[in-house]
């Protein structure tokens, strides 16, 4: 909420100051939009929040702060209710300054400084480059990436990181995987039992390499040859996975290599600290580290019997380099199979006397994909699990992005193709492009928009109902950073279209035989397509003019 919402902070504070002589209340005094118009424009529960301050009743102090609050211009009336809430009904002229607001600022209205720069790096789907992203990596990549927006424009200093997994045994088995599908693409013997990773985007990447280097590593078994596959394969895999993040636009501002961990000795560096904290110790010829100090169920091994690491000790690693690079806050979207490795990261940052509490950890939870009331595992193409590109290419990037945010991502998700493929107001993302397409194709029927000094005849409840949404658009970028929740968005972005498309079916914006009305609503109509394309633009969903 903006401007009248302030105000209606500012009121309250005065009322506190003067009934009960309270000067710092600037953390404890908020208002919201009530879920019903009965219960006015604006509510507010500071009389609960204050019965214990001030060892009385919330009914009591809401009704001794009622005839301080009703005394301004600003306020039509105000409304205790039980047990102590305080209803507030404005003047409906005032709702309306939000228009000249959103009209002025455009593109930037809902910027804010909330995050008052401070550096956060927000890592997310972070798959191994060993294949295709599938709808799980789409539902964190669509949730990062609209986070990571509106991080950045409420201002955050923030970046946008991918951790590629390029170091461990994954790496290995897609190396030799190559080279085997490199000797069947060039009809030599080959052996399927080292063929770790059967998709068919190994075999085309094994056919491209015979293309070009012939036969060179046929008979050649050397450190050379296997570095090779390796090296060719982490390259391609994730160049491959760069191009379907781009169709899905989901960008990054770093791509951090594990195996530059090791080669900058940061790996080495933190098993040397973590040995010299004391939390570590040997047992049955491992190295393990003391995480039960740190509620872990067990302790947790870091270098096994073979004297290869573990992936906790590089991940400690890269957390610690996250650290050191500068930024104190840290968002993590982790897949549903890492629940458990939580408590065992942030044990080790712990003991390397860095403050895991602002380290925080999203588990994005799994994806059904529906169709005809079942589930759909497999492509119908290849045969293999559901790609982002074929699910983009299925239902569009728009409606992708749209259903993967639309849910709290602790929450399971099922993926309606069925509804995700029609093309009218059933679904949600039609619906939203279409409010705004409507917005558009008013305002091309009039030469020009100008706003105006006062908006006294937009006193429909419809419009004022508008109006107050409007005016919640920076709070609910707020909310998004507060609680790291972009479903906010989508349901912001859901209820405004709702409410616009009710709106344009009962009122006629453009009423030749009433000029003063129709250029009020005209603004109107400008905000609300303003505010709708803001909101799009921060989910990564296109705006269309025309549908």
């Amino acid at each position: 909420m903006d401007l009248v919402s302030n105000k209606i902070v500012e009121i309250i504070k005065s009322s506190l100051k003067e009934v009960y002589n309270l000067e710092e209340t600037s953390n404890l005094v908020m208002v919201e939009i009530p879920k019903s118009k009965e219960h006015g424009d604006f509510s507010s529960n500071i009389a609960l929040r204050l019965a214990k301050t001030l060892r009385n009743s919330p009914l009591n102090i809401a009704n001794s702060l009622k005839n301080s609050l009703e005394n301004n211009e600003l306020i039509l009336k105000v409304e205790v209710v039980a047990p102590g809430f305080i209803n507030f009904f404005v003047k409906k002229d005032s709702l309306s300054e939000i228009i000249n607001k959103i009209i002025d600022e455009g593109k930037y209205y809902g910027r804010n400084d909330f995050g008052n720069n401070e550096k956060i790096m927000v890592e997310y789907v972070s798959a191994n480059p060993t294949g295709d992203l599938h709808l799980g990596h789409a539902r964190g990549a669509a949730y990062g990436d609209s986070l990571t927006r509106v991080l950045k424009f409420s201002g955050y200093d923030c970046l946008r990181e991918y951790y590629v997994n390029d170091a461990g045994n994954q790496i290995e088995v897609l190396g030799e995987s190559l080279y085997q599908r490199y000797l069947e693409a060039l009809n030599l013997p080959f052996d399927l039992d080292k063929i770790g990773y059967q998709g068919k985007d190994v075999k085309n990447i094994a056919s491209q390499i015979a293309k070009e280097i012939k036969d060179k590593y046929v008979l050649d078994d050397s450190e050379d040859r296997k570095l090779y596959f390796k090296k060719v394969g982490r390259e391609l895999e994730l160049s491959k996975i760069k191009r379907d993040l781009d169709l899905y636009r989901v960008s990054f501002d770093h791509y951090q290599s594990e195996l530059d961990l090791y080669k900058d000795g940061k790996v080495k560096n933190t098993l040397e600290a973590l040995k010299n904290s004391g939390y570590t110790y040997e047992h049955e010829g491992a190295l393990w580290l003391r995480t039960t100090d740190f509620n872990d169920d067990k302790d947790r091994v870091l270098i096994k019997k073979d004297g290869s690491y573990t992936y906790l000790l590089p991940d400690i690693a890269y957390h610690k380099d996250k650290y050191d690079r500068g930024y104190n806050h840290l968002i993590n979207l982790f897949g549903a199979d890492h629940h458990g490795y939580i408590i065992r990261l942030k044990a080790g940052l712990k003991i390397l006397g860095y403050n895991s509490d602002n380290l925080g950890i999203q588990i994005v939870q799994m994806v059904r994909l529906m169709e005809n009331g079942e589930e759909l595992k497999m492509s119908k193409r290849t045969g293999n699990a559901i790609t982002i590109r074929e699910l983009c290419e299925d239902v569009g990037v728009d409606v992708a992005r749209y259903f993967f945010i639309s849910k709290p991502m602790v929450s399971h998700l099922d993926f309606d193709l069925d509804l995700a493929r029609k093309h009218s107001s059933d679904n949600p993302v039609y619906y939203i492009q279409y409010a705004y397409a409507r917005c558009a194709s008013i305002l091309k029927r009039v030469d020009d928009v100008t706003k105006l000094d006062s908006y006294t005849l937009l006193t429909n409840d419809k419009e004022s109902s508008i109006l107050k949404e409007l005016a919640s658009f920076k709070q609910i970028l707020i909310d998004i950073c507060k609680y790291k929740e972009v479903n906010i968005l989508s349901n912001y972005a859901y209820r405004l279209a709702s409410l616009f498309h009710s709106y344009y079916n009962e009122c006629k914006v453009i009423d030749e035989t009433n000029l003063p009305l129709t250029k009020e609503r005209l603004c109107l109509v400008k905000a609300i397509k303003i505010t709708l394309e803001n909101a799009l633009n921060l989910m990564g969903i296109e705006v269309k003019e025309d549908m």
